[in-house]
């Protein structure tokens, strides 16, 4: 059965994130003397009404944390939600509206469409990934490429476009890459009066990984956590298939030689997953995921997705 990596949904813990950032947030931009143009200007028990509208299409993420905005800012604003977190808007479609004290509006305004932004723009690029592999068994996953304190929310944005959470932090899983590998001797013994042996560094390396997973974490977590290990050349995939890790990372492959570990791996330890990453972007992607491998890694995900451009138009 294929083993997952935490896949987030919208949750108390991704609000409580949020709510931490909102909190630098506001203290970036009312400092110890709020907003001035709005205490000139605007009287007290002003209210209004605004539409949140999208200026150019693409995929919607953060409604939830859109919300929680408004509440931090002032309890009495409400939100109406038009089009739902994963559902697509086109240019000039309202995506909410928002209703209530205008100070607190204009106080919450820039933090909320920073947010849904920021996220949307990371939806929609997924999304955009997720087409062009459609119709193979590649699934598109993140990486760790996010920005520090966003991360949960962002990979919570990479699913609303049709994307997969790779994991969440060095915690989850085991991912033994080029500089562990580098740090890992290989095994040598003899036999008496035989031949010398040597255990590969890379078979020692998930020999020593399923060792700690059965004495260091605890027994709920065993099963669930997966070993994962890079491969640069088809000659170390084919040394590590016999001991059967999860997943195999396929690092800067060309989509024939993709082909040739789909094959060896087929004919070695075909439960093995293979998951290509390395030079993936919207021109290769078609490419590696007709390749065969089960999973493609993209850190363009969240490292380069573009926001998407969203204003706020005052009605009332």
């Amino acid at each position: 059965m294929e083993k997952q990596f935490h896949q987030y949904q919208w949750d108390k813990r991704l609000e409580a994130d949020w709510r931490a950032l909102l909190r630098l947030a506001a203290d970036e931009d009312l400092g110890g003397m709020g907003d001035v143009t709005t205490r000139a200007l605007v009287a007290d028990d002003a209210v209004g009404r605004a539409a949140v509208v999208a200026r150019a299409p693409g995929i919607v993420a953060g409604g939830p944390a859109a919300e929680a905005t408004l509440e931090f800012f002032d309890p009495r604003l409400q939100w109406q939600v038009e089009v739902q977190d994963g559902n697509p808007v086109a240019a000039g479609q309202c995506m909410a509206w928002i209703e209530g004290p205008a100070a607190g509006l204009l106080a919450a305004e820039r933090p909320m469409l920073n947010l849904l932004g920021r996220l949307s723009g990371i939806a929609t690029l997924t999304s955009r990934y997720v087409e062009a592999a459609s119709g193979t068994r590649a699934k598109i996953h993140d990486t760790r490429k996010t920005t520090p304190g966003w991360r949960r929310l962002e990979k919570y944005a990479v699913r609303c476009g049709g994307g997969r959470n790779h994991r969440s932090g060095l915690h989850e899983a085991i991912l033994i890459k080029d500089n562990h590998l580098a740090m890992v001797d290989p095994c040598v013994w003899d036999e008496p009066a035989g031949p010398t042996h040597v255990m590969p560094a890379p078979v020692r390396a998930i020999q020593a990984a399923r060792e700690f997973i059965e004495v260091h974490v605890p027994q709920p977590l065993r099963a669930g956590m997966i070993v994962e290990i890079e491969a640069d050349t088809l000659d170390q995939l084919e040394a590590v298939l016999p001991v059967r890790p999860d997943l195999v990372l396929l690092d800067n492959m060309s989509p024939e030689q993709l082909r040739e570990a789909v094959a060896l791996r087929d004919r070695l330890a075909p439960e093995v997953e293979l998951e290509a990453s390395g030079g993936v972007n919207l021109t290769t992607v078609r490419a590696i995921a007709e390749s065969g491998v089960e999973r493609i890694s993209v850190g363009a995900l969240t490292h380069s997705a573009v926001w998407l451009d969203i204003g706020l138009d005052w009605v009332a």
